[in-house]
């Protein structure tokens, strides 16, 4: 049987691989593991249509185990995790599936401090979920209780708020897409309390916009209206606002390496990255790593996922963190990827120094790097596959010492992740079609 929890919580199809029976279990699994009889957990959501009823199954299953449970509506991801490490609760419920597309919901469980789950927690929930019917239900008089617990957002705004208020960016023009998301009103707030002038774009979710040609995964509406607006730079989160991409005045984009090239090297310039340590994941380019540690900073990898980020960081001693796709970790603010503070960091270092997003992006040079997601019914059998693996060592042997071939089931969707990196543009391509069409091919 696959393994419920990928790397960011349960996904699926809303009411069709993902139903609520599952909200449901989840709910009393982790009442039962890390609530306890009387105590509380947090529940938060974007804006997906759906998310509405897999929080009444999650709140039902929890309170149905004598577990209260505050409710605080459509927030940001990192806004959950900032309001269950502050509140009187023993664990944290999102649901939301990120970036995904809008039809799809997902089930992400934080710990007290809020925190992602160590795989081997993971794993006891799984097992809970699968025999729900025999933990223990409780007698009315115990039952939970669901509290309204929409004002704690306040919190976390505050706190946000206070970090924009210490950056001077009244000169600058700027440009939001809020993906129709959870930030779709905090996000906009925050950033204005910079000082700069700002437009927003695609902030009126109506529950099944989400993600839609917007947002960290389809910038090209929000590289457009920099561009028409003359704007200096543009951010746009994902649907959870966990993640951040950029754009600069050009419209071109700037990714998630990018912004952490930005910010390590503005920390390694003025001493504040100790050890000189970034931590990114296996999928981050290697110019990045070069530029890092040309500049005398120490690039530690590991696997894709956010909370792998955290524990290498965690071991490490090192404050800033994050991957590709634009999950950022500053540590001294947040211990999650949050959209809203990668994109109040960029300004910050731009406001510093008095340059351009463009200027900046320019000193983290990129190796042609390219990814394709194959759909595969089979995509955890990649390496008993001798045919694909002779095609994948064939393609590293040809991309010589500065290229590298990365091959990765992956843990959100039901498909193969192949990336091929390398210095000669054309040669990249070539590969990763041809290594995507045959792994699409063995493993169907």
């Amino acid at each position: 049987m696959a393994r419920l929890f990928g790397t960011d919580g349960i996904r699926g199809v809303a009411n069709v691989d993902l139903k609520p029976t599952m909200a449901y279990a989840l709910g009393r699994a982790v009442a039962h593991r890390l609530g306890g009889r009387g105590g509380a957990i947090v529940v938060g959501q974007d804006t997906r249509r759906s998310g509405d009823m897999f929080v009444a199954a999650a709140v039902a299953g929890a309170m149905s185990l004598g577990v209260d449970v505050h409710v605080v509506g459509v927030v940001p991801t990192p806004a959950l995790a900032f309001i269950a490490a502050q509140g009187p609760f023993a664990a944290g419920i999102m649901v939301s599936a990120s970036h995904n597309p809008a039809l799809d919901n997902g089930l992400k469980v934080l710990d007290a401090s809020g925190l992602k789950l160590d795989d081997s927690v993971e794993d006891e929930l799984e097992q809970l979920i699968w025999r729900t019917e025999e933990l223990p239900g409780v007698s009315n008089d115990e039952i939970g209780r669901m509290v309204d617990a929409t004002a704690r957002l306040a919190d976390y705004r505050a706190h946000r708020l206070g970090l924009a208020g210490s950056i001077p960016a009244g000169g600058l023009r700027l440009v939001l897409d809020a993906a129709n998301g959870s930030a779709s009103t905090v996000g906009p707030e925050v950033l204005a309390a910079t000082g700069a002038h700002l437009e927003v774009i695609h902030a009126e979710p109506d529950g099944t916009n989400i993600n839609v040609r917007s947002g960290a995964t389809a910038p090209a509406s929000l590289a457009a209206a920099v561009v028409s607006t003359g704007a200096d730079a543009g951010f746009a989160l994902d649907g959870d606002a966990d993640r951040m991409i950029a754009v600069d005045a050009a419209g071109r984009v700037v990714d998630g390496d990018q912004v952490l090239g930005i910010l390590a090297l503005d920390r390694l310039s003025r001493g504040e990255l100790p050890g000189g340590g970034l931590v990114v994941s296996v999928l981050s380019n290697g110019g990045l790593q070069s530029i890092v540690e040309a500049a005398g900073g120490q690039v530690i990898r590991t696997p894709v996922g956010d909370k792998y980020i955290l524990e290498g960081m965690q071991v490490a001693g090192a404050v800033l963190g994050g991957e590709k796709s634009g999950h950022v970790i500053v540590l001294e603010h947040t211990t999650s990827g949050d959209g809203i503070v990668t994109a109040l960091e960029v300004l910050r270092v731009m406001a510093r120094r008095a340059v351009s997003l463009a200027e900046l992006a320019a000193e983290i040079p990129m190796l042609p790097q390219q990814q394709r997601a194959v759909r595969a019914r089979h995509k955890d059998q990649w390496e008993g596959d001798r045919v694909l693996q002779r095609a994948i060592a064939s393609a590293t042997t040809r991309l010589g010492a500065t290229g590298r071939v990365l091959v990765r089931p992956s843990g959100t969707e039901p498909a193969l992740r192949v990336m091929v990196e390398g210095s000669d543009e054309a040669l990249v391509t070539e590969l990763v079609d041809s290594l995507a069409a045959l792994a699409g091919e063995r493993l169907d």
